[in-house]
């Protein structure tokens, strides 16, 4: 029988042809953004670091008024008054256990692959927190005015800072037109100076066109300042859109982020029962600390001196 179409191919060799191992990790490597990878931090005002607990500062809470004198009138008078203002550090972290031997077998730096996205997790509770109250601090709940729903359900408040986009034509219009988003931030004495939104609206910025087909948003840009499309998990879909003066926004850090490594102690849960033994079990565990406060003053202005009605951030919803 003669034969022309037959070879030694890679089935034939099946358990000769060794499989390379790579020695990096095939996956995204998160961006991490500001101060413990939070994207709100990234844009709110860090002031000096905290040596303690709780720190205190006084704002302005009444303005001086001047007046005219008329002829043969007397003059009259004003005053000026502050507030104390806040904020306690809270402690945010989180323990990495690992088995030891499978630690000594890995191929890969498990500590490097584990500190980004530990990181990144920091970031995200630290957002998820601070834009809509998930899990948030007491204290920093009091810090932001003491409405549930962090800085969206501050906004949903007396302020009442919440467009809607379905009250406008389209996204142009709801940011821009007056009773628009940053119309709202403006009413209240501030202005916009960048905006947080779920990747699914940078689609509807991008898209937004005028008659000619020319962007409506150059840059993807809004009133000339960027919007910031964070990937940590923690935007939700609604509201679309968080802006505002973010300067207003203060924090201070009380620990940056620390890492500690044991192979000695025990693990327990909420009740007390032992998961981990780490000495007999043979493990590691890494530690994550991380404390800083945060304050939202809401230092009184010209512009509306009701602090019940002024908030420095505006929410567009659905």
């Amino acid at each position: 029988m003669t034969v022309y179409n037959t070879d030694i191919n890679a089935a034939d060799l099946a358990g000769n042809i060794p499989v390379e191992i790579a020695t990096e990790i095939w996956e995204s490597v998160p961006s991490v953004a500001g101060v413990a990878g939070s994207a709100v931090f990234a844009k709110a005002r860090r002031i000096s670091d905290m040596s303690s607990k709780t720190k205190t500062r006084a704002v302005t809470d009444l303005l001086p008024i001047a007046y005219f004198r008329a002829a043969g009138a007397i003059a009259q008078t004003t005053e000026q008054k502050w507030k104390d203002v806040t904020m306690t550090a809270e402690e945010l972290d989180v323990i990495v256990p690992v088995e030891l031997t499978a630690f000594d077998d890995s191929n890969q730096p498990v500590w490097d692959m584990v500190k980004p996205r530990i990181i990144e997790a920091v970031g995200a509770a630290i957002d998820a927190a601070l834009l809509y109250g998930t899990g948030i601090p007491a204290s920093w709940t009091t810090a932001l005015g003491g409405v549930a729903g962090g800085i969206a359900g501050r906004c949903a408040g007396a302020s009442g800072n919440t467009v809607s986009l379905a009250a406008f034509d389209d996204i142009y219009a709801a940011v821009n037109d007056d009773g628009g988003l940053l119309a709202k931030i403006e009413a209240d004495g501030y202005m916009n100076t960048g905006a947080i939104a779920h990747t699914a609206v940078k689609g509807k910025i991008r898209g937004a066109r005028d008659a000619n087909g020319q962007p409506l948003f150059p840059g993807g840009e809004i009133d000339g300042v960027p919007v910031t499309y964070p990937l940590n998990g923690a935007i939700a879909a609604t509201p679309y859109m968080i802006a505002g003066q973010w300067s207003e926004l203060l924090f201070s850090v009380r620990q940056d982020i620390s890492w500690m490594i044991a192979n000695q102690g025990v693990i327990q849960d909420g009740n007390g029962a032992i998961q981990y033994n780490l000495f007999q079990q043979r493990m590691i565990a890494l530690m994550v600390t991380f404390r800083a406060g945060v304050a939202l003053p809401n230092a009184v202005n010209a512009i509306e001196p009701t602090a019940a009605n002024r908030c420095p951030f505006a929410t567009l919803t659905a």
